[in-house]
């Protein structure tokens, strides 16, 4: 058992009054385990899910939230090695993220040396996810069309650059003018903002009447159907998160909105346009398939380190402006990856 301090989620509703810091007991490690000490941990879309009560796998309130740290390893399990005590490490964990100390699975660890915590911590979640969709569940194409919602995001940010190293054409579709140099400054062909103009018309006029080969989507709602119409056979549409259902102010009436804007569609219509729909949830695969993790996580890590991926930090918080940070995130105006220090 060990005593430590976390940020604790005990009701769902806006940041300042969701949150609190509380004392807790971890347990002790299994076998396979290490424990953190964590010097900082990251924000994810999720986690605004989660504090406004959307998302399905968070845990009961109270609990602690996150998914990813930096930090030391300061005790491992009877099957780790203990040379890893000491080292400075990125990790991913299934919760708990809010924390000064997190307990997480050997497997999920990367060590990262003297890489700032701001930018180490867009390489886990958000990198990783992009990873996945872009170059492990369906490889992006030498040639490819390719849409990314939230383009200056932590996940989006990194898509532009894996699906450039490919050789694709990239639209990064953003909800500012001010978001438009840094998407084009990070490889994307195309910027464009949906706030002044229908995204859809505008990718037809980029097109000239060809068709989108992916879509990177974690909007949902309304944009999935705009988004099929839009693709090509063979094309992809990679759906990761359901943003457009934030901000519902009528409860279960909003939800059966936001699944109606997103309409039912037959499989064998899919099969007979040859067009794909893509769920991903991170945590499943983390669940059934953590090797998986492990390898996406080795590969962005070592494409920091040979300067083949840039991050953008979207701004670093002290613990106490825990508030500040996930108001930030709700809004959308940040942009990469927003971390907060203990």
């Amino acid at each position: 058992m060990f005593q430590t301090e976390a940020i604790f989620l005990h009701k769902k509703g806006k940041p300042e009054n969701a949150f609190e810091l509380r004392k807790t007991t971890l347990r002790s490690l299994e076998n396979d385990e290490v424990l953190i000490e964590s010097e900082a941990f990251g924000l994810n879309y999720a986690d605004v899910m989660a504090r406004n009560g959307l998302y399905r796998e968070a845990p009961p309130f109270p609990c602690v939230i996150g998914y990813e740290v930096v930090g030391k390893i300061i005790n491992v399990g009877s099957n780790v090695d203990s040379n890893l005590i000491g080292k400075r490490v990125l990790a991913f964990c299934r919760f708990g993220g809010y924390a000064k100390h997190v307990i997480t699975r050997q497997i999920a660890v990367a060590e990262i040396g003297d890489i700032p915590f701001e930018m180490a911590l867009a390489l886990c979640t958000q990198a990783v996810t992009a990873y996945y969709m872009s170059d492990v569940l369906a490889p992006i194409q030498k040639g490819d069309n390719v849409l990314i919602h939230a383009a200056a995001g932590g996940v989006g940010s990194i898509l532009i650059q894996l699906c450039k190293r490919k050789g694709s054409t990239v639209i990064a579709k953003v909800g500012s003018d001010k978001k438009i140099d840094a998407v084009l400054g990070l490889g994307a062909d195309y910027a464009l903002n949906y706030n002044k103009s229908e995204y859809v018309e505008e990718i037809k006029r980029i097109l000239k009447g060809d068709r989108l080969d992916a879509s990177f989507n974690p909007v949902a709602g309304s944009t999935m159907k705009k988004d099929l119409a839009l693709l090509g056979s063979g094309g992809r549409l990679f759906l990761f998160g359901g943003s457009e259902m934030v901000g519902g102010k009528f409860g279960i009436l909003s939800t059966l909105n936001f699944l109606r804007k997103m309409g039912v569609f037959i499989p064998v219509k899919l099969m007979m346009l040859s067009k794909n729909i893509l769920g991903v949830n991170m945590l499943k695969i983390a669940d059934n398939r953590p090797y998986v993790i492990q390898n996406c996580l080795k590969e962005v890590v070592e494409l920091y380190h040979k300067g083949e991926l840039k991050v953008i930090s979207g701004g670093c918080f002290n613990y106490t402006e825990i508030a500040k940070a996930h108001q930030l995130l709700e809004e959308g105006q940040s942009m990469g990856k927003i971390s907060v220090k203990w």
